[in-house]
């Protein structure tokens, strides 16, 4: 059988390597990658980096020669009763370190509820907000990715559908991520990859098993990620496939695995993505 040829920009999340922006750069050069996530350093989440950090964090990637391909921000991973210009203020400033480090892509989540609230009760006040964040985005020239994030409003593929069509904003875009669709019950690749697609702009590369949630390398769990990339790679996806291995403990600022598991995760992922005939550069 024959794929067709595939080129993908390989990335992954530098703070998931170790604190440290320079080892996080020499790493990730080791396995392959042209670029880097950004959502810490010196383990100082992004959207608190001051300006002079992030200058030294631009001079050590433009030094080791990696680019940026996006800021994981943590906006949207609030409780949804804040007031709207509470995440406006962060993404004002996140944007400013996004030109600054030369990307024009923003992770960003769709809110959490209380626990007293449904999905349905916030979807209004979801709507609100990311409308709000698209145009800020929109009028700064960079495009948001959504994250599948469990528990937020946009978890399940219908839901991010519904914030993709009511948004309607070509600043607003998908960040794909198997693991998390894994984690609400949702069989990635079957359930919401036709529905997705037209808006799906970035790829994060974990994978999960169903019946624990545990993160495992690609390929190795229930994220149908095999098949998924074989679809992306036959649909003409040209965008950049960014690691976030999660396989050590947990930490306060995000997944973590260090420089070994990194690599794994790794290795993992570029198996499945050159048996789909796709080149990882």
């Amino acid at each position: 059988m024959t794929h067709p040829h595939a080129v993908w920009s390989l990335s992954g999340f530098g703070d998931e390597v170790d604190p440290d922006p320079a080892i996080q750069a020499a790493v990730l050069l080791a396995l392959g990658a042209s670029h880097l996530e950004v959502r810490s350093a010196w383990g100082t989440n992004v959207s608190e980096l001051e300006p002079e950090a992030v200058q030294r964090l631009k001079a050590i990637f433009d030094e080791k020669g990696l680019k940026v391909s996006a800021v994981a921000s943590p906006i949207g991973k609030v409780d949804v009763s804040l007031p709207v210009e509470h995440e406006l203020a962060r993404l004002r400033r996140i944007i400013s370190v996004a030109k600054a480090l030369d990307t024009k892509y923003v992770r960003i989540f769709s809110f959490y509820r209380g626990e007293d609230q449904g999905q349905e009760e916030i979807r209004d006040a979801v709507m609100e907000r990311m409308a709000a964040l698209a145009s800020e985005a929109a009028a700064s020239d960079v495009i948001l990715l959504h994250e599948n994030e469990k528990g937020i409003y946009g978890d399940t593929p219908e839901r991010v559908l519904d914030i993709m069509e009511t948004v309607n904003s070509p600043a607003l875009r998908v960040a794909w991520d198997n693991a998390n669709f894994v984690q609400v019950g949702v069989k990635p690749y079957t359930d919401g990859y036709a529905l997705l697609r037209p808006y799906l702009e970035y790829l994060q590369v974990k994978d999960a098993i169903a019946t624990t949630g545990e993160v495992v390398p690609s390929g190795e769990g229930d994220g149908e990620l095999d098949a998924t990339i074989a679809a992306l790679a036959a649909d003409g996806y040209k965008g950049f496939a960014s690691l976030e291995p999660h396989l050590a403990s947990a930490h306060e600022l995000g997944g973590y695995s260090g420089p070994v598991a990194f690599g794994i995760a790794a290795r993992a992922f570029a198996g499945l993505a050159s048996k789909n005939g796709v080149t990882l550069a």
